[in-house]
Order: C-alpha cells, then sequence, then structure tokens
C-alpha cells in the first residue's frame, strides 16, 4: 500500500511542473488579438475548477489580505558638473541577444563608475585611475526581505530588478504559508553620484521569470502560482480567489489588487497560474502597466518590437480514474494524474511601446524550447527551435518552426537529428544554427531567406557539443561547451561496444568557419582543463566578454585537472580543482586563439586551501569587463584592474563585506 502512496504523491507532484489538456481541444491557433476577460471572480473561480477536473488539481478556497510595506521614496536629485561622459565605445557593455534590447546583469558599467550587485547590496564603485579605486557608494534597500538579483544603468537610471517575500497578515489554512514572492525594480536616480537618490519602486506579485530594457522603457514578466492543493476544506467563500496586488510608489505606497474583470484568458489554455507582464517608462509620470493572464511561461524572447513568452504545455489526454488504493477523501480523491504523452510549446506575443506591452497574438508549435536563443523575430516572422520527445518510443527528435506575422505556422523542418536533443540554437539573419548532441556534435546550418521553405543547408559532425553560440562575423561562429568521449565498454573477448551515450570532458571552445554553409568546419579550437572544468558562459550568455574589433575574449572559469593522465584513465574520471579565475583570448580569423594570460582573485594559499575540490567563495571572478585600456576583473570580495594589452596590473580594490 505504501508503494502505491509514494507512485501517487510522485504523479501529482510531476503533474504540478506541466499544463494538460481538456479532452478534444485543438491546437491552439492565431486567434483575434482581443482576449475574453474572465469578468468575474466567481467566473475566474470556475473556470479554475472546471480546469482542476481535468489536472487532479484541487479546488481553490483560499483568501489573502494585503499588509502595506514602507519604502522610501525620494525626489530625484539635481546632477552635479561633470566631465563628458565616455563614448560606448570605449567600454563594455553587456552581452546580450538582441542589439538594442538590454538584459539585466550582476554587473554594469557606464565607463566611470561599476556597479555590482554584491549580495543584499549594490555597490557603486569608481573605477578611474586603476590605482586609486574606490568604492563610491554602498546602496543598500528598506525592505529586509528585498533579494537584489541584477539590474539596469543609463546615464540618469540605476534599476535593481530582485525579488521580495512581504509576509503578509490573515489566516491561512495550515498547508499554506502567509507568504507570497514578489518581483521588485527598485529605481535610483544617479545623475549626482555623491548624492544618488531612491525615487520609485514598482513590484509586482509572483516569481521573476524575465526583464528588459528598452531605451527607457523597462518590462518585468513573472508567473503567480496559484496554491490550490488540498484546500476544500478552507472556510474562506469560494468568490475569494487569490489575485495578484502590484503596486508603483509614484502613485502611492498601497497595493492594489488586480480586478478580476481586468484578467484575460486564453481559451484552451485556462491554468492554475497567473501570467504577468508590466512596463512602465522611467521618463514619463504614468504609472507601472500591469496586464495579467490565466497562463504561464517557461522562456522569453524579446524584440524592439514585441515581447514573446514561450509556456510548455503537455497533452495528457483525459484523466481515468486508477484502481482505488486510497479511500476516497474530500483532500485526496483516487484520482490518478495521467502520464504526459506530447509536448507543445504555445507562444504569446505582446506589442511594446512606452512603457506598455498590449497582447497581440499566439501560436503553437510541437516541443519544448531550450531557452531564449532558440527563439528569434526577423522581418515580421518569428523562428523558434524545439526538442520533441516520443513518450512511448523513448526518441527524441527536433525541429525548426517559422511563424508569420498572424503567428500560424509559414514553413517548418521536423525530425531533426532523431535520438539527439538540442543543446544550444542562434539565429542569424536568414541563417540559422542548431548543436544537438547524444554522442557527437551536429551543427546544422539552415537556410531560411524562404520562411515557407526552410531548408538545411550543411551539417559538421565534431566530438563535444556546445551549448552556446555567439556570433563572430557573418561568416563565422564561436561555440562554447564540452569535449566528449563516447562511451565504450569491452566485451570479455575485448570487443569494444558503444553504449549510446558520451561523457562530457573538459570545456572547448571553437571557431567555426561558415563561409562555405553547405560544409561548415571547426576552424580553430581550445580545449581547458579535464571532466569537471565548468564556465557560467556554458548557461548565461551575460558572462561573456567579446570585442571583435579588440580580439577580445575573456570568460570566467573552474579548471580541473587529471594529475597524472594518461591513456588508462577511465573516461569518466573526474579532474581536482587548479583554478578559478578569468582566461583572456585573443581572437582572430588569422590566428585562431591565443591565450592573452589567466586572472584569478585567488591568493597561493587559498589555492592549498582549496585542496583537490572547488568551492564557491567571494575571491570567485564572476564577470570581466573593460573601461578604455584597462580591463577589470570582479568578484564579490576584491575588483582588480589590469592593463587590457599586457594584463600588467595597475590595481585592485578589496570590496567591503555585506
Amino acid at each position: 500500500m505504501y508503494r502505491w502512496i509514494g507512485v501517487l504523491m510522485f504523479m501529482v507532484a510531476a503533474l504540478a511542473m506541466g499544463f494538460t489538456k481538456l479532452p478534444g481541444e485543438a491546437k491552439v491557433a492565431p486567434e483575434p488579438l482581443a482576449l475574453p476577460s474572465v469578468g468575474s471572480c466567481a467566473e475566474l473561480t470556475r473556470l479554475l475548477e472546471e480546469r482542476q477536473q481535468y489536472q487532479g488539481y484541487f479546488p481553490l478556497r483560499v483568501g489573502m489580505n494585503e499588509r502595506m510595506l514602507a519604502e522610501d521614496s525620494g525626489m530625484a536629485a539635481a546632477p552635479s558638473e561633470k566631465q563628458a561622459a565616455p563614448s560606448r565605445d570605449e567600454y563594455s557593455t553587456t552581452n546580450v541577444q538582441v542589439e538594442g534590447v538590454d538584459e539585466a546583469d550582476i554587473i554594469k558599467t557606464d565607463g566611470e563608475f561599476i556597479y555590482q550587485v554584491n549580495n543584499s547590496r549594490v555597490l557603486v564603485i569608481r573605477a578611474n585611475p586603476a590605482d586609486q579605486m574606490t568604492v563610491q557608494k554602498v546602496l543598500t534597500f528598506a525592505d529586509p526581505n528585498f533579494n537584489p538579483r541584477e539590474m539596469y544603468v543609463d546615464r540618469e537610471h540605476l534599476v535593481v530588478v530582485g525579488t521580495s517575500y512581504p509576509m503578509r497578515s490573515g489566516t491561512y489554512p495550515s498547508i499554506i504559508l502567509p507568504v507570497s514572492g514578489t518581483v521588485k525594480a527598485v529605481v535610483f536616480d544617479i545623475r549626482d553620484k555623491n548624492r544618488i537618490t531612491e525615487t520609485r519602486t514598482v513590484e509586482i506579485e509572483g516569481d521573476y521569470l524575465s526583464s528588459r530594457k528598452i531605451g527607457k522603457d523597462v518590462y518585468l514578466v513573472a508567473n503567480r502560482y496559484l496554491n490550490v492543493y488540498l484546500l476544500r476544506d478552507s472556510a474562506a467563500p469560494a468568490s475569494s480567489v487569490v489575485t495578484p496586488v502590484y503596486r508603483d510608489t509614484r502613485a502611492g505606497e498601497d497595493y492594489k489588487r488586480v480586478k478580476c474583470a481586468d484578467i484575460c484568458y486564453f481559451p484552451g489554455f485556462v491554468e492554475p497560474n497567473f501570467l504577468i507582464v508590466g512596463g512602465f517608462s522611467l521618463d514619463t509620470a504614468e504609472g507601472v502597466q500591469v496586464g495579467t493572464y490565466l497562463g504561464a511561461g517557461t522562456n522569453v524572447y524579446v524584440s524592439t518590437a514585441n515581447l514573446y513568452v514561450a509556456a510548455t504545455r503537455y497533452d495528457h489526454g483525459p484523466i481515468q480514474p486508477m484502481p482505488v488504493i486510497l479511500p476516497e477523501s474530500p483532500r485526496l480523491p483516487g484520482i490518478a494524474p495521467p502520464i504526459a504523452n506530447q509536448e507543445e510549446t504555445t507562444v504569446y506575443r505582446f506589442a511594446l511601446e512606452k512603457g506598455k506591452a498590449v497582447y497581440n497574438g499566439q501560436g503553437a508549435v510541437s516541443g519544448t524550447v531550450l531557452n531564449q536563443f532558440s527563439m528569434d523575430e526577423f522581418d515580421g516572422f518569428f523562428r523558434i527551435a524545439t526538442t520533441q520527445s516520443h513518450w512511448q518510443s523513448g526518441i527524441s527528435s527536433n525541429n525548426l518552426f517559422i511563424l508569420d506575422k498572424g503567428l500560424g505556422i509559414a514553413g517548418k523542418i521536423e525530425d531533426i537529428a532523431p535520438g539527439e536533443r538540442i543543446y544550444s540554437a542562434r539565429f542569424m539573419g536568414q541563417r540559422g544554427y542548431m548543436v544537438t548532441f547524444k554522442t557527437t556534435d551536429p551543427l546544422f546550418v539552415f537556410d531560411l531567406s524562404d520562411p515557407n521553405e526552410p531548408t538545411i543547408l550543411g551539417v559538421l559532425k565534431i566530438p563535444g557539443f556546445s551549448n552556446y553560440l555567439h556570433p563572430y562575423d557573418e561568416h563565422h561562429l564561436i561555440g562554447f561547451g564540452k569535449d566528449a568521449v563516447e562511451a565504450v565498454q569491452k566485451n570479455r573477448d575485448g570487443t569494444p561496444v558503444r553504449q549510446g551515450f558520451a561523457y562530457a570532458q573538459g570545456m572547448k571552445v571553437a571557431l567555426f568557419d561558415i563561409t562555405d554553409v553547405n560544409h561548415p568546419v571547426e576552424k580553430y579550437a581550445v580545449q581547458i582543463g579535464d571532466r569537471g572544468t565548468h564556465s557560467e558562459v556554458l548557461n548565461n550568455h551575460r558572462a561573456l566578454l567579446f570585442n571583435r574589433e579588440q580580439n577580445l575574449l575573456a570568460f570566467p572559469i573552474i579548471v580541473a585537472e587529471i594529475q597524472n593522465k594518461s591513456t588508462s584513465t577511465p573516461q569518466w574520471e573526474y579532474g581536482s580543482f587548479v583554478f578559478q579565475g578569468a582566461y583572456v583570448y585573443d581572437l582572430s580569423i588569422d590566428r585562431g586563439f591565443t591565450l592573452r594570460g589567466k586572472l584569478t582573485h585567488r591568493s597561493d594559499q587559498d589555492y592549498l586551501k582549496a585542496g583537490l575540490d572547488w568551492y564557491p567563495g567571494n575571491r570567485d571572478i564572476n564577470r570581466i569587463l573593460y573601461i578604455k585600456d584597462t580591463l577589470y576583473t570582479l568578484s564579490d570580495g576584491m575588483v582588480q584592474a589590469n592593463d587590457l594589452g599586457s594584463l600588467a596590473r595597475k590595481g585592485g580594490l578589496e570590496l567591503p563585506r555585506g
């Protein structure tokens, strides 16, 4: 009996991670731009409870009261006189996917100062002169529950984006904690670095999904999950569905609750989750604009004109009662959640203008999206790469779809690399690139010039895989990933038998030449360390510093090496920790990769104390940037300045502990 209970609970947990589809639903097709409104809280409750009959969720009967949180909101200080600001060409910026669409990061610079999210604070560091760096200001936050995560910087504003978990008053069922997360953007006026002033806080209830900044406009995307488990016997009335709250201190300190009449839903895709898209402008007096939808999001792509939210959904088919393994009860009906058998990604599009995000279309494709680089907008078309898991056969395949302006499918290529999964993708104009992997690394080159008839131009198969693809120029691509060795086991007679998978080894950085699109080649490659070596660039493109004009390529890295390595060393053996810091390369088409140098904030004693394993510390370099002829490396404990060309040390600054 306990085994069946465990099976049931596992399946319930698995179901909570996905979405189901009502019996007889058709796939989502492009709809008119206007979405239906929920209309009333009673109707919202009915929609959710109707949905739960097919999802194994439980009826929602819980209320929540707001507790107002006080935040300082001062007037902006007048700017002081200062020298002309440096040109944007004189300092590095965050590595972003789309030019003109800024992405938040833990480090920013305006060419004079470096801004760093450091634990629960933001440090404003005067960068020049390099041998006299100082901490100009330590910014703290009135909300003790606020966790700053990343930020945006321009000449006038610093926008710190993070999460908070304000406790709320009220009576709750024992299963629900009186806490709900919020996404918060705290705005500072930084025109006078001696009098940096907090001017505004924008806060929306939910879990942080993503954000972007276009010019002076900031957009926030959040998921607000509804706790609906085991709440049938709650004393709260059925009409007290919890809708999200938001606030903009420009209009006052109080929270506003989203009205049920203002909530829209996507027909055929009603989920126990609110997708919230908020937008505000830094240079107008207008308050935050919030759109709330019954739906969910997993990945976000943003162009200069549109914001796309991709949501994974699973077609389970109708839920069937399972053999009675537990007595029926109001808390736990004897219904078995179904096992998913088809994956689908729904794409929602929102038009962006002056801090407003307005829904204007949706479409759907089969499969799931890896990350934001699997999506792209070009000449009015939306391109998306997905991996499709076939649950019955256990064999995956991959797809590339091109959607038209109405988000209907204009062209597609399906069943790419059966048995493999997408590890990275990149779209560059009329070309697309995809890396799949199981035992080798096929790099596919696509011709997307005809949106109705995309084609595969060429394939390059090499060992290993790329997690991130970065454009070098129109005809060259940089791949960041891992080398790999196919797993082979010998029979008793010594005959090698392939195991159908590969062991990841050290880090690999390669330059691909795609001048001949039918025959792409790996022009140069460099391997770093052994199994266990890792760089944040592999899962976060913003950690990369690249400047083609200066032949500069740099990234943070943890290096592991196998001591006394030989041909008999097992393929699965991990190396020992030997280095954490930044690798700085010269990269050119003529000479390939040349290691300019290695930079670290750790002392010899730090390495000796670490032993064979790496443990995170405040001397781990996580970002690299440059201002004019100086290269800066940053960790939570230090800023170090080196000459950009020779890497000779110019200065260092110990950062205050948080």
